[in-house]
Formats: C-alpha cells, sequence, structure tokens
C-alpha cells in the first residue's frame, strides 16, 4: 500500500487529535469546525506554522501565514523542486499511526501465527480457506517462513461464500489451528465444513470488520511495516520481486 492508500488503514487507528485544549489562529479553528484534525504541528520554513492533520482520515498538512490571518494546504517544495512536506505528514501522522493501527491488529484480530514467532518480519494476511490465490501465496512465502526470517499471522475470513466461512471457522476452532491452517493451504487435508459454533461467528465477524476497515476487498491481502515503519498493504498474491519487496531477500 502507498501513501495513496493509506487513508483507510489511519481511519481504523481510531486516533483523535491534540488531547490538550488550546486556542488556535483564526483560521485553524475554521478548519476544525469543518472537520479537519489536528495531531500536531511542525516548524515550517517562510515564517509558516504547520500543521500536522486528518480530513476524512486523509493526511493533511496545513502552512499558517505570519499574519495569522490565512492557511494553505498542499505541498510545499523548495527552491531545487523537493517535497518538504510528505516526510513531515510520514513523521507526524503516517509513521505513529501506523503503529497503533498495527497494534489494534495484534490486539483484536483472530490470528494464527505460522513461522517463527517475532522473526524480523512480521506480515498479517487475510485469507479465505477457498482462494486459490492464498493457497499460492502461502506456497510462495514457505522459503521464508521456514528459515526462520519471517512470521505469518493468518487472519481467516470466509469471504467466498458460506463454504468458506464454514471453513475458517473450522480451522479458528481446532486444537491445533496451526496444522489446520497449513494442512488446508498445502492441500494435504482441506478444512471440514462443519457447523459454526457462537464463537467462530464472533471471531470470523471481527476479522472481516477488520479486513473491510483497512480497506481490503479481496484475499490474500497482506498488510506489513516497511523499512521506515509505514504500515503497508499489498493486495492479491505476491510475486518475484513484489515477494522480496515484503518478506527481503529470499533464503
Amino acid at each position: 500500500m502507498k501513501l495513496t492508500r493509506i487513508a483507510a488503514l489511519l481511519a481504523l487507528s481510531g486516533i483523535t487529535g491534540l488531547s490538550v485544549a488550546q486556542d488556535y489562529p483564526a483560521p485553524i479553528e475554521a478548519m476544525r469546525d469543518k472537520g479537519v484534525e489536528i495531531l500536531d504541528t511542525f516548524d515550517a520554513p517562510g515564517d509558516l506554522d504547520g500543521y500536522a492533520a486528518m480530513y476524512h482520515g486523509r493526511p493533511l498538512a496545513i502552512y499558517l501565514t505570519s499574519d495569522k490571518q490565512h492557511v494553505i494546504i498542499g505541498s510545499l517544495l523548495d527552491a531545487a523542486g523537493n517535497d518538504l512536506t510528505s516526510p513531515v505528514i510520514d513523521e507526524k501522522v503516517n509513521r505513529p499511526q501506523s503503529k497503533v493501527v498495527w497494534s489494534k491488529l495484534e490486539k483484536e484480530a483472530h490470528w494464527i501465527s505460522e513461522g517463527k514467532a517475532g522473526a524480523n518480519t512480521v506480515a498479517y494476511v487475510f485469507t479465505d480457506p477457498n482462494c486459490p490465490y492464498c493457497k499460492r501465496f502461502w506456497n510462495d512465502a514457505q522459503p521464508w517462513v521456514k528459515s526462520g526470517k519471517v512470521e505469518l499471522r493468518h487472519i481467516p475470513v470466509g469471504v467466498l461464500g458460506e463454504s468458506s466461512r464454514k471453513k475458517a471457522a473450522y480451522i479458528l476452532a481446532a486444537k491445533d489451528p496451526v496444522k489446520a491452517l497449513v494442512d488446508n493451504e498445502s492441500g494435504k487435508t482441506p478444512a471440514k465444513e462443519n457447523t459454526i459454533a457462537d464463537q467462530q461467528a464472533k471471531q470470523l465477524d471481527t476479522n472481516l470488520q477488520l479486513m473491510s476497515q483497512v480497506g481490503a476487498s479481496g484475499t490474500p491481502a497482506i498488510l506489513y511495516l516497511d523499512e521506515t515503519g509505514l504500515l503497508q498493504l499489498h493486495p492479491g498474491a505476491p510475486q518475484g520481486e513484489q515477494l522480496i519487496e515484503i518478506f527481503g531477500s529470499k533464503p
């Protein structure tokens, strides 16, 4: 997921703006009245005061003029044409909120860990038991998983019909969920379509809700933190260089 798609992920975090009440200059107050959420301030060149903000889940940079009577919204460039805004938005909005979203997935999603716990690379994967592309991704990821370089945290969902939902519930309820998941993905022993118990029904509902909130519309949907600490979403089964981009060099 590139920054153009980060809005849904940041909306998931539920972060509020600056918690301490304070008086803002009139143009900033006017923007707050329109629903803009001020998250932080930052130093800006040219006698401007910078405000890092959110509007409908989208990161926003606001520049207040020195007379405190006007604001400029958008990207600020220097004399060489360098973008001065994106790094600030990453530092003040995207990176800290990425951590919050990551923590929310860790605490609220019902996931199954495959691979070395606490590996250098951790990825969450929304996966459907009947999804052929999920099985392809699982197979392609095995060199990294088996080497201990990657921990996959599978989040079962049932988006391809009632059969998928029943199989996902079976995997979640299994005495050994990791084995049940691996057996299904490898084709060794497909998951069964048992009656769904209330506990697994609630777990699947939560997982599906989280999947929708992060902006994923299909499976597999892979979430990971890149080398800069920004949350990324890769829709579909990655191939070749895409796998290396997510997991690092192949073992």
